[in-house]
């Protein structure tokens, strides 16, 4: 998923008061030119395949109409209009805070009894359940594409120095060393762009921090100090790989850079591939887990859902939307998303092919995953402002020690003030 977007929907979608109900559009009514839906789409960059799928299931649903409304402010969008009872009847959005703002206002259908979600992936399931109201095990909105985040990693240059691909926090830093020691550039940071720097937290924080941590976290029972210190010690430690100038490189830029062989690696997401093929088409990389424990059944592919379908509480045509939801999870229709999206999808049975990401084909097939952190924190928690924080400490020479003490003092601090419900 593009994280961009999703920092800029948690920065907006903080849900104000307590509304319960949910209205339906003037799109969601039955008029003589048959039934009417609306679709709202969290992606705009979805849009486009979103409507070959409507037009697919159109083919069959000749009486029926799908409004695809995308727009680029989706979640204060979306919350002014739960605000105002005037919800669509189909939602597709990221699996993070601001669809627990929707379930947790009771906006969704629950679609636990539906036939299709016994063939839906365990790991992305548990992911929602993790994210609904009280934890609650009920499919209030169902996973349907995924996206991994991780190392990626300039093929030819493994080959060319034969680097291994690392299954350890050690033989990461190993390989680190070994390119430097060969001149290579070993990691690319583009921190100008202070969301970027979430990523190297997002996969070391889901391999190391506690499995309660965030429910603990929530209920005043911990706190980052005293649980996140390893974490913010490796997060350090690959700082010591990045070029000089990782705090003044755009995501564009390094992009370009990496793409034309500046470096061997860079920790992203596959939503950043696209890019590298499109400034250079000849480059040869593929994406491992970032290994940050040296036991190696701790090491997860960080991966999370990119997008999950709902369909929205007193729609005029609940039992349509229903249908177009079923539609959208058949095995052919779902991989017609992510082949177009190049995303991974939370169907059984339906795979990215992409070689560009074959390392982290088989754990995410297999389940090996865990969840993006941020996808836990609250609205209005920025941990990529504290990480830049930390990491402009880091280049200002402020002793390592004191700047993790700091920066996770300020994780506690700016995380109570933004645990509000």
């Amino acid at each position: 998923m593009n994280k961009k977007l999703i920092c800029t929907l948690m920065a907006g979608a903080l849900l104000v008061g307590t509304v319960t109900g949910c209205g339906s559009s003037s799109e969601g009514e039955s008029s003589a030119k048959g039934t009417e839906l609306e679709l709202f789409s969290s992606k705009a960059e979805n849009k486009d395949i979103l409507q070959k799928l409507v037009d697919k299931f159109n083919e069959t649903h000749k009486d029926v109409t799908i409004k695809i409304t995308a727009p680029a402010d989706a979640g204060t969008v979306l919350k002014t209009r739960m605000a105002k009872n005037d919800m669509p009847d189909i939602v597709a959005m990221g699996g993070d805070n601001n669809y627990t703002e929707v379930e947790s206002a009771g906006m969704l259908v629950d679609l636990s009894s539906e036939d299709y979600v016994s063939n839906i992936q365990e790991s992305y399931l548990q992911m929602v359940y993790d994210v609904n109201k009280d934890k609650e095990e009920k499919v209030y909105g169902v996973p349907y594409a995924t996206n991994a985040s991780g190392v990626i990693y300039n093929v030819d240059k493994f080959k060319e120095h034969g680097i291994e691909i690392p299954k350890t926090w050690d033989e990461f830093i190993d390989v680190l060393e070994k390119l430097q020691d060969a001149g290579e550039q070993p990691l690319l940071m583009t921190y100008k762009d202070a969301w970027t720097s979430n990523c190297p937290w997002n996969s070391i924080a889901s391999d190391l921090a506690p499995e309660s941590f965030n429910d603990d976290r929530k209920a005043g029972k911990t706190t980052f100090v005293g649980t996140h210190e390893e974490i913010a010690e490796k997060y350090m430690k690959l700082l010591d790989y990045a070029q000089d100038d990782f705090m003044g490189l755009t995501y564009d830029d390094g992009n370009k850079a990496f793409a034309n062989g500046e470096a061997a690696m860079i920790i992203n997401g596959n939503w950043a591939i696209n890019q590298y093929k499109n400034a250079n088409a000849d480059i040869n990389v593929d994406m491992f887990a970032l290994p940050a424990s040296n036991e190696k059944s701790q090491n997860y592919v960080t991966s999370g859902v990119d997008v999950l379908l709902g369909v929205c509480k007193d729609s005029a045509n609940e039992e349509v939307a229903k249908e177009f939801v079923s539609f959208m999870l058949e095995p052919e229709n779902a991989k017609m998303y992510i082949d177009d999206q190049f995303a991974f999808s939370a169907v059984k049975g339906v795979e990215q092919e992409n070689e560009t990401v074959a390392g982290v084909k088989e754990d995410i097939a297999a389940g090996k995953v865990a969840n993006f952190p941020d996808h836990y924190y609250p609205s209005g928690f920025d941990m990529s402002a504290l990480l830049t924080e930390m990491c402009l400490n880091y280049t200002n020479g402020m002793d390592n020690e004191e700047n993790i003490n700091q920066f996770l003092a300020q994780c506690d601090e700016k995380y109570d003030i933004a645990n509000v419900d």
